[in-house]
């Protein structure tokens, strides 16, 4: 990739909207990509989610409790998102997320667990059991990975992380937390949650 590009203010203000990263680093993600504009978003999130993975053992003391209620009355949701420092605690852009994710919540019935690391191995397996009834009629040596498949494709009904964000569904909600974690230079963990329906 090219390194002497100097984008142009217009291609700075693109990168910028798109991703909201800084000025700086959206010149140099272009210049780093010769002005490719989806090449530079991609770098960016990239270097937002790998920075965000480092970021991701430290403690989450702070953080917000949110809550959201639709339907007159007929959903509603907490759900507690944690940070590093109140300063983030009281970005807008950190609160915004979280209300975000108490929305995905109340859009999504069958959302049990944050990960998948969180589903419980009985509950894994039972699921796991069906899929494999399921492909019996196939080929044996296709049989496991079909039934993988299914369970990839039931993570992302029930677990938040790994579903596609109701807003925009090319990003998942990892994708989102990890994006913010890195433009915050803090970890960001939605650490509990708990959905309510009336009559359920």
């Amino acid at each position: 990739m090219a390194t002497s590009y100097s984008p142009s203010a217009a291609e700075v203000k693109q990168v910028r909207e798109l991703t909201s990263a800084g000025l700086m680093d959206c010149k140099g993600a272009l210049a780093e990509t010769g002005g490719d504009i989806d090449a530079a978003v991609k770098l960016l999130r990239e270097k937002g989610i790998a920075k965000a993975g480092k970021l991701a053992g430290r403690g989450t003391s702070e953080g917000v409790v949110d809550a959201y209620v639709h339907g007159n009355g007929r959903i509603g949701v907490l759900v507690e998102v944690g940070c590093n420092t109140d300063f983030v605690a009281n970005n807008p852009e950190f609160r915004e997320f979280a209300h975000e994710v108490a929305l995905q919540i109340s859009a999504s019935p069958d959302t049990q667990w944050i990960s998948r690391e969180d589903v419980p191995e009985a509950a894994r397996e039972a699921e796991l059991d069906i899929y494999r009834a399921q492909a019996a009629d196939k080929p044996e040596n296709i049989r496991d990975r079909i039934a993988q498949g299914k369970l990839d494709k039931w993570y992302q009904s029930v677990c938040l992380l790994e579903q596609p964000y109701i807003r925009d569904s090319d990003k998942t909600i990892e994708e989102l937390r990890a994006a913010l974690a890195g433009k915050m230079g803090e970890n960001v963990e939605i650490k509990r949650f708990a959905r309510f329906e009336r009559g359920a």
